[in-house]
């Protein structure tokens, strides 16, 4: 199975869940401008400029964030914890940006992890946090 259905499976089933909200992070590049011709897949593009799009090099496929409530030495509020899930099919393996990403996204007190379907996302939610970086 590729990564596509792991994630529409994944924003399926976290999705219904009250506490988490997951978005898809296209990461890229891609050229616009105005297109003169187009013959087929190809185009001719007068004016063009190079866009970037998504979070950064590396950021995980879903983003998002899950709400936890803080202790009552911290008053009862709750808080918006930084989500960020790299999906990867029974075969893939992280890139190491993707690596550094999550690591990062973890050493700051985020939640993240390389998850091949929904049950390794609810580990990766599950798992106690401090909110104090290291």
């Amino acid at each position: 199975m590729n990564e596509s259905p792991i994630q529409k499976t994944i924003l399926a089933e976290i999705g219904s869940r009250p506490d988490v909200r997951l978005f898809r992070n296209n990461v890229g590049l891609g050229v616009c401008g105005k297109i003169v011709r187009r013959l087929g897949d190809e185009f001719l593009i007068r004016h063009g400029r190079v866009v970037k799009f998504g979070l950064h090099v590396g950021s995980g496929d879903l983003i998002g964030w899950q709400t936890r409530t803080i202790t009552p030495e911290m008053v009862g509020k709750k808080i918006a914890v930084f989500l960020s899930i790299e999906t990867k099919s029974d075969t893939g393996e992280a890139r190491s940006e993707q690596v550094t990403w999550r690591d990062g996204v973890i050493s700051c007190g985020g939640i993240s992890g390389v998850c091949r379907c929904v049950d390794d996302v609810l580990g990766v939610l599950d798992q106690p946090r401090t909110f104090v970086r290291d």
